[in-house]
């Protein structure tokens, strides 16, 4: 699984310096034989690896982006990477669990991810998430039951509405992840 993750995190075409330097880290992270998965809460081994998922309506270029109770930000969707699994796997899981959704990867990159970040967490137990995105589809008229031990809710954003956003009520990343995404082809 190591190799798999490896081989992902190099597949990334980075969208700026900044995704480059976070390949770059994440690579060395990988080369060193550190643990790459959460073994316990929150933050045993204080780096490990996250999926996001940000859920996409084609049909109105809006993303979904959950209100998360521990950080107080909006933020895509995800969770941690058990141990061994496969990222995209990992998606499936959460999407399933989060929101009561059937994970379908959006074209044109499939089961793939996106983008790559490495963040350091907020608060108690703070730690760094190597966090792989990745697209799925979704509906803006279809109503989602999410996990509200997680989250208080979703909302629906236009682009446009997100790169508006003050970025410190988004994870820190989600405006470089909305222009990768206007660049990516479709």
């Amino acid at each position: 699984m190591v190799t798999h993750i490896q081989q992902l995190v190099s597949d990334i075409d980075p969208f700026d310096q900044l995704e480059a330097d976070h390949q770059a880290d994440v690579l060395a992270w990988i080369a060193s034989g550190d643990p790459l998965f959460r073994i316990s809460k929150p933050d045993n081994p204080p780096k490990h690896l996250v999926s996001y998922f940000i859920v996409h309506d084609i049909a109105t270029d809006k993303l979904l982006l959950i209100n998360h109770l521990k950080s107080g930000l909006l933020l895509p969707a995800g969770g941690h990477v058990d141990l061994d699994e496969d990222p995209a796997t990992t998606v499936i899981r959460e999407a399933e669990e989060e929101l009561g959704l059937a994970a379908v990867f959006q074209e044109p990159y499939g089961n793939l991810p996106l983008f790559i970040t490495a963040t350091t967490t907020l608060g108690q137990g703070q730690h760094t998430d190597v966090s792989l995105w990745y697209l799925v589809q979704g509906d803006t008229t279809q109503t989602y039951i999410y996990e509200a031990r997680e989250m208080s809710g979703y909302e629906w954003f236009s682009l446009a509405e997100i790169m508006a956003m003050d970025q410190a009520k988004l994870d820190p990343h989600m405006h470089r992840f909305v222009r990768k995404m206007q660049k990516a082809p479709a």
